[in-house]
C-alpha cells in the first residue's frame, strides 16, 4: 500500500524488486491511491483491511512524507503478520487491530538494504527489501537492531466529545463516492442519548443537513442525507447515488461535525 500513484515506474520498480528477493510470494496491492502525505488516511486503510489479509503476510507500506528522516522499521505483531514501512504512525492502527506489537527492529542491515540511488526515493532499496526478505523466511532480527515497542510511534485518533443529545465528532476520512467517516461509533451514539434516533440534524461549519439512519446506500433517495455505520463501526455520512455527502457539506479530514436529534417528523 503506498500513496505513489499509478502515473508513474515507482510500483513497478517495487513489485520488481520484491519478486527477484522472494519470488514464491504472491503480491496483492491494497492501493497505491492513497491521497498524496496523508498518513492517518493510510494507517485507517491498513488497520481496516487486516481482517482480510493472511495472517502469514507481510505487510508493506510506505506514506512518507518525511522521506529518509524517519526511521524505516519492520514489526512482528501477535497475529503472526509482519509489517513493514516508515515510523511515523503509519503502522501504528494496523498493530493494534493485529493483536499489537510482539517486537520490532530498525532496518539497517546492509545484508540487506542498498545505499539508495536517491534519498527521495528509498523504498526499493530499505523498505522492498526488507518486506521480501521477511517473506522469504528470514529472521526479523537479521534485519537491524531491536526497537523498544514503546518508542515506535504511534496515532492517536481524536476522540468525539458526547454529551447529552449531541455528539461534536471529527471527520476521519472520505472515500471516492463522497461517503465521509466519522471518529463516532454506535456506542456513542447511544451514551448521547441517540441511539434509537431515526433522523439526525449533521452540522457543520461549512453547511448542515437531516440525515436519516440506514443500514446500506440502497435506503436512501438519491440525493438525500444519511447515516449509517460501516463494515469497521465507524459513522459514515453518505448522499443518495449519485450525490456527494462531502461535496454537499464541503467537509475534509480534521473537520468538525456535530450531530444531534432532528426536529423533522
Amino acid at each position: 500500500m503506498s500513496d505513489f500513484g499509478l502515473g508513474n515506474e515507482w510500483v513497478g520498480i517495487c513489485h520488481s524488486v520484491l519478486a527477484s528477493i522472494s519470488p514464491q510470494s504472491p503480491i496483492v496491492d491494497l492501493t497505491h491511491l492513497i491521497r498524496p502525505l496523508e498518513v492517518q488516511s493510510g494507517a485507517l486503510l491498513l488497520a481496516d483491511s487486516m481482517p482480510y489479509i493472511a495472517e502469514d503476510a507481510v505487510v508493506l507500506g510506505v506514506v512518507d512524507p518525511n522521506v529518509g528522516k524517519d526511521r524505516e522499521v519492520a514489526i512482528a505483531t501477535a497475529s503472526g503478520r509482519f509489517l513493514v514501512g516508515p515510523d511515523n504512525g503509519l503502522l501504528s492502527l494496523a498493530w493494534a487491530a493485529a493483536g499489537g506489537v510482539e517486537s520490532a527492529v530498525e532496518i539497517t542491515s546492509e545484508d540487506v538494504v542498498r545505499p539508495p540511488r536517491a534519498e527521495s526515493f528509498r523504498a526499493p532499496d530499505t523498505l522492498c527489501p526488507a518486506a521480501a526478505q521477511l517473506a522469504a523466511g528470514m529472521e526479523l532480527g537479521r534485519l537491524g537492531p531491536a526497537v523498544d515497542a514503546g518508542s515506535l510511534t504511534a496515532l492517536a485518533l481524536a476522540e468525539p466529545e458526547v454529551s447529552d443529545g449531541e455528539i461534536r465528532g471529527e471527520v476521519l476520512d472520505f472515500n471516492r463516492f463522497g461517503n465521509i467517516q466519522l471518529n463516532v461509533r454506535e456506542a456513542d451514539l447511544m451514551r448521547a442519548g441517540l441511539g434509537d434516533v431515526s433522523c439526525l440534524t449533521i452540522k457543520a461549519v461549512s453547511a448542515s443537513a437531516e440525515a436519516r439512519r440506514g443500514s446500506t446506500y440502497a435506503d436512501f433517495a438519491p440525493g438525500e442525507y444519511g447515516v449509517l455505520f460501516d463494515e469497521r463501526g465507524w459513522m459514515e455520512i453518505v448522499r443518495g447515488n449519485p450525490e456527494s455527502a462531502l461535496e454537499g457539506l464541503g467537509l475534509s479530514p480534521g473537520h468538525l461535525v456535530w450531530i444531534s436529534r432532528s426536529r423533522m417528523p
